[in-house]
C-alpha cells in the first residue's frame, strides 16, 4: 500500500488483519506493482524520481533505481524481465532490467506521459501522453517509438485486450475512450462515454469494457468488438475505479464520493450489494484467492478488507497518509517477516 503523503509503504498481513511493517521509500510514492515472478514490489516515488524495490519477505528496500522526473506508473513485461516507467516530467519511458535492477534504456515519447502499458505479447508498450493528447507505441526490441497516434483530450489510462489486438485509452477531459488497432497502428474510434471517465476494466474474454465516469456517477459498457458504448449503468457518487474478478462474473466499483463499493453482477447488470467503506475509496485489489477485496481510502488514511463471499466489511486497518495504490504479493511462509 503506497502512502503518498507519508513517504512509506504499509505491508499488511491480510490473514492477521494488521500492518506488519511500514517501509520508508522515496518522496511521494504513487504507483506500485508486484513483480510477476518474485515476492518483490516496485514502488514509484514521484518526487524522488526513482523506483524503489521492496523485498516483501524481509520488508525492506533492496535498491533505489533513478528514473526520469515525476514518474507515476509502472508496468512489467509478461515474463517479468523488464519494467516500464512513464516519466511525466521528462517526457520519457524508463526501461528497467529487473535482473540487474538498473535502467537499460530511456526512450523519448510525447509530452507528460502518464501511463506505459505492456502488451501481453511483450513486444509493444503503449504510452498515453496526457499533454499532447497522443499515444506512443514503443517497440520493446528496437527501444524506440514506432508510431504516434492522436487520441481524445488528456488520456489518462490504457488497457489492452488479452489478445493484444486493441488498446482502450481513457480520455478524461473529452469524455471519451479512444480505441487503437495495435496491429495496424491506427485509431479506430473515439467512443463517447460519461463525464470525466477515469478508469476502465476489460473482461477476461475481451468482449466488454467497463468505464467509470466520475462526474456522471455512472458506468459505461463498451462492446470491445464493435467499438460502441452499448449500455449505461448506475454507480454511486463519483466512481473512480472498477475491478473485475478473473472469471468476469462480478465487477467492483469504488465510489469516491459516497464512500461505498458496489458489487455488480456482470450478466444481469444488477447492483448486488453496496458496501460502506472508509472515506474517499480509490485503489482496489483482490487477494489471489479473490476472497478478500482491499480498498484504499485517500481521506481516512486506512484500508478496508471486504469479504467478497458474504459481501460485508471485515475491518478497517489504519495505514499512512493518502494511501492510493495496492499490490498483493503471496509470500512463502519461510520468507515471512515479523
Amino acid at each position: 500500500m503506497s502512502n503518498g503523503k507519508s513517504d512509506t509503504v504499509s505491508v499488511i498481513d491480510v490473514a492477521a488483519l494488521r500492518v506488519v511493517a511500514s517501509v520508508a521509500v522515496g518522496a511521494s510514492p504513487t504507483g506500485l506493482r508486484a513483480h510477476p515472478r518474485r515476492p518483490e514490489v516496485y514502488v514509484v516515488a514521484s518526487e524522488a524520481g526513482e523506483v524503489d524495490v521492496i523485498d516483501i519477505g524481509r520488508q525492506e528496500v533492496l535498491t533505489r533505481i533513478p528514473v526520469g522526473q515525476h514518474p507515476f506508473f509502472i508496468d512489467f513485461s509478461p515474463h517479468g524481465r523488464e519494467a516500464y516507467v512513464a516519466n511525466a516530467g521528462s517526457n520519457t519511458v524508463s526501461v528497467i532490467d529487473c535482473e540487474t535492477r538498473q535502467v537499460a534504456a530511456s526512450i523519448p515519447v510525447g509530452r507528460q506521459p502518464s501511463v506505459a502499458r505492456a502488451s501481453a505479447s511483450g513486444n509493444l508498450v503503449v504510452v498515453a501522453n496526457r499533454e499532447d493528447s497522443s499515444v506512443s507505441l514503443v517497440d520493446v526490441f528496437q527501444r524506440s517509438v514506432v508510431a504516434t497516434i492522436p487520441v481524445a483530450s488528456q488520456p489518462e489510462q490504457v488497457e489492452i485486450l488479452p489478445d493484444g489486438s486493441k488498446a482502450f485509452v481513457v480520455a478524461s477531459a473529452a469524455g471519451k475512450v479512444s480505441v487503437i488497432d495495435l496491429k495496424r497502428r491506427a485509431l479506430l474510434a473515439h467512443v463517447p462515454v460519461g463525464k470525466t471517465p477515469l478508469h476502465l476494466s476489460i473482461k477476461p474474454d475481451g468482449g466488454e469494457v467497463f468505464v467509470a465516469n466520475f462526474d456522471s456517477h455512472t458506468l459505461s459498457v463498451l462492446n470491445a468488438w464493435s467499438n460502441d458504448a452499448v449500455e449505461t449503468l448506475p454507480a454511486g457518487q463519483q466512481p473512480v475505479r472498477v475491478l473485475l474478478r478473473r472469471d468476469g462474473k462480478e465487477l467492483y466499483v469504488a465510489n469516491f464520493g459516497s464512500n461505498s463499493v458496489f458489487v455488480v453482477d456482470v450478466a444481469s447488470r444488477r447492483v448486488e450489494a453496496s458496501i460502506g467503506v472508509g472515506s474517499q475509496p480509490d485503489g482496489m485489489a483482490l487477494t489471489p484467492d479473490e476472497k478478500v477485496l482491499l480498498v484504499a481510502h485517500a481521506e481516512s488514511n486506512d484500508v478496508a478488507l471486504v469479504d467478497t463471499t458474504r459481501r460485508v466489511l471485515i475491518t478497517l486497518i489504519p495505514v499512512g497518509r493518502a494511501p492510493r495504490a495496492i499490490a498483493v504479493v503471496q509470500v512463502p511462509d519461510e520468507r515471512r517477516g515479523g
